[in-house]
């Protein structure tokens, strides 16, 4: 069952300046969520509720920052990849897996070294 619980909590906001001002958020979390945090605040995890909530933030930014420079990176891969195959680079993959079955089975037929 979900209840109101309203945990006041900072943000951290950058301003055009550089320095950083709290703004304050309510949220509302089942019973079970905000006794989870509240052990992880009581066994020295975190300072606070607002610490708590900052580090979740930070952590999901990051996560989004890595995500986002991996995408560039599969892109710039495949526009690689593409400008090869274009310039007649590259090989044709039902080729390339036979090639690879066929050394597959031969390797299959050795003896195994001792």
């Amino acid at each position: 069952m979900l209840t109101s619980v309203w945990l006041s909590m900072a943000i951290c906001a950058i301003m055009t300046s550089g320095d950083m001002s709290m703004a304050s958020m309510n949220v509302s979390l089942p019973d079970p969520m905000r006794d989870y945090v509240q052990k992880r605040i009581d066994k020295g995890h975190y300072a606070s509720v607002s610490d708590y909530v900052r580090d979740l933030i930070r952590r999901d930014q990051a996560d989004t920052e890595n995500e986002q420079r991996w995408l560039s990176s599969l892109d710039a891969s495949v526009e690689e990849a593409v400008e090869e195959l274009e310039s007649g680079g590259g090989r044709e993959l039902g080729a390339f897996c036979r090639e690879l079955t066929s050394e597959i089975e031969a390797q299959g037929h050795q003896t195994p070294l001792q």
